[in-house]
Parts: C-alpha cells; sequence; structure tokens
C-alpha cells in the first residue's frame, strides 16, 4: 500500500525499506532451511529494493525537497509564487466561493508555445472509481500556492461536459461567460487563442 498509493518520495521510499527487510528475511529462511530458489528469489528482490530506496529516499526526495523550498521562498512579498508543476497531477480545486471541487490529475500542454492549454479536473468517487473527469482552460483558474481556484461556480463547473473515458479534447474547451463566473470573465484572447489562422 505505501507504494502504491504514490504518497510521496519518502513513504514510498520507506515502503520499499519493508519490502527489503523481508526479503532479507525470507533469504535467511531460504538459507538456513536449504531452499536456494527461495534465497535466490529474495536476494534479487533485495537489489532491486535497494534500487527503490536510493531512487526514492535519494534522488527523488531531493527533488521534492528541492521543489518544496522554492514554493516556500518565493511567498515572500514581492516574488512571483511559484509550484513545482507536477503539483500539477494533484493539487485540490476550489470553486469561485470557496467550496471544494476534486483535484487536477493532468495538464495538457501546447508544444508550439509551452503554454498550459488546459487541465483535467477530476470529481466524485473513490480511489478512481465512479470519478468523472472535466477539461477545463487554463484561463479559467486562479493559481495559488495551496491550490487552484476555478473561476466559476460549482455549478457552471458541472455544466461542462464529462469526458468519455481516454478521449480528452485536441484543444482547450470554451470558459464559461462572465455571468456563470459569478462576474469573473474569462482572461482576453483565451477563446481566440486556437481559432486557425
Amino acid at each position: 500500500m505505501m507504494t502504491a498509493a504514490n504518497l510521496g518520495a519518502r513513504v514510498t521510499g520507506w515502503g520499499f525499506i519493508v519490502f527489503t527487510a523481508g526479503s532479507i528475511c525470507w533469504s535467511l529462511v531460504g538459507f538456513w532451511s536449504g531452499q536456494t530458489n527461495l534465497v535466490a528469489t529474495n536476494v534479487f528482490l533485495t537489489f532491486v529494493n535497494l534500487i527503490g530506496i536510493w531512487r526514492w529516499l535519494g534522488r527523488q526526495r531531493a527533488y521534492e525537497d528541492g521543489a518544496k523550498s522554492a514554493s516556500q521562498t518565493s511567498r515572500k512579498p514581492g516574488t512571483p509564487t511559484l509550484f513545482a508543476a507536477t503539483g500539477l497531477s494533484a493539487m485540490p480545486v476550489s470553486d469561485i466561493g470557496g467550496e471544494r471541487l476534486g483535484r487536477t490529475v493532468e495538464a495538457m500542454v501546447e508544444c508550439g508555445s509551452a503554454r498550459v492549454s488546459y487541465i483535467i479536473v477530476a470529481t466524485g468517487g473513490v480511489g478512481g472509481i465512479d470519478e468523472e473527469l472535466r477539461a477545463v482552460p487554463i484561463a479559467c483558474f486562479e493559481c495559488r500556492a495551496d491550490g487552484l481556484i476555478l473561476l466559476e461556480t460549482k455549478a457552471a463547473f458541472e455544466r461542462r461536459p464529462a469526458l468519455d473515458g481516454e478521449d480528452w479534447p485536441s484543444r482547450a474547451p470554451r470558459p464559461a461567460s462572465g455571468r456563470e463566473t459569478g462576474g469573473h470573465a474569462a482572461i482576453p484572447g483565451m477563446e481566440t487563442a486556437h481559432a486557425p489562422a
């Protein structure tokens, strides 16, 4: 569970430590009982688990700590607030009134401009079961260090069509009107950003 849940580098790394302890114990059991196949299998698994420890408690943890440090430092007055791009896959999303809607699961980036085109927001369900996915243009969000604020009401968000499985749009959907966003108009130019020349 610790590794499958992907709860961050430290938790995943400690999961591999637990796996390593288990594979070492089984190697000793195999050695004492003369089961060479058991020994060989668990020696190999120990090697794999040690790589996992290095990967998650060494390299990946350093990446996450560096990103966290930059994000916290950027919250000082007069400094543009930063967050790690990888965080876009699990940021909380609230509507314009502060009500929690769900979380982000992915962001689609335009190759030519390197701009985020739209974000996929997941709502409902447990563990990905029975959840609904909706594509929302990046122009409809206000970015904060602790999450994204959707500049729409919950009702306007729920009127957006739910995505059908893996059939995601090739371009950003149109932003909602100012009436639906509670008076917040979409960022100028967003509706025409993808129009053909």
